[in-house]
């Protein structure tokens, strides 16, 4: 690897920016999937930052599915972290296939919670359903910012299971993407077009219709896969 002196010491606040300096280095080195990254001391020099943050940001992408860390082996790059296109920011590419996972992953969770919650929702659960989607409806269409109230009405779903491992899988999993990416493409509000889906969402629920809930839900998660597909495809032509 080149050794290049030292940049001034500048403590970068924002993950995304330290993510952006760890993606730059590693399409300057040419690095590729099975290949190992330097160790945590190395790259704080070269980047100029403080080893925590790199160790951070290195933690962040291992739960995003991007590198594996083992004592013996090092760090390893077991994801993409290279452009397709000369026009196509490294970071974008990045936050696509990290997002692209993370849905992945989340769908059949979130799919499964809802079947689940028609079944076995007591009345008092239905109620605090419908409640949480009224005041996200409120919140959404008042043109603030409505993702804590929509991440309640999820929470609502989940509690309405019985089952508590639906939400603590589920909040790691967006915590694991939100940790590194404060707005996915710089899109605070990806997946607003989805929100008006949540009043028959949560009225096919509290009316035990099985099979509605379920066909809404895929719906919303299939939206907004395809709503971030389309962002970066804009960004790679543009």
């Amino acid at each position: 690897m080149t050794d290049r002196p030292a940049e001034p010491a500048k403590e970068t606040k924002r993950p995304r920016d330290v993510a952006q300096l760890l993606a730059a280095l590693v399409e300057e080195e040419g690095l590729g999937i099975g290949d190992r990254l330097p160790p945590e001391v190395e790259l704080a020099r070269r980047l100029g930052i403080g080893r925590s943050t790199v160790r951070e940001a290195l933690r962040q992408w291992e739960s995003l599915g991007i590198i594996t860390r083992n004592k013996g082996g090092g760090t390893r790059i077991v994801a993409e972290v290279s452009t397709r296109s000369l026009h196509l920011p490294l970071t974008v590419q990045i936050e696509a296939d990290s997002l692209s996972r993370m849905l992945a992953v989340r769908r059949p969770l979130e799919i499964e919670a809802v079947r689940i919650a028609t079944r076995v929702a007591d009345e008092a659960a239905r109620r605090k359903i419908m409640l949480r989607m009224l005041e996200l409806m409120e919140v959404y269409e008042a043109g603030e910012d409505w993702r804590p109230a929509d991440r309640l009405f999820h929470a609502a779903i989940h509690d309405a299971t019985g089952n508590p491992l639906f939400a603590k899988v589920i909040h790691q999993i967006h915590r694991a993407f939100h940790d590194l990416y404060d707005a996915p493409f710089d899109q605070p509000q990806l997946g607003a077009s989805t929100i008006p889906a949540h009043r028959p969402l949560a009225e096919a629920i509290a009316a035990g219709d099985e099979d509605r809930a379920v066909a809404i839900i895929s719906g919303i998660l299939s939206d907004v896969d395809e709503a971030a597909i389309q962002i970066a495809r804009g960004l790679h032509a543009g």
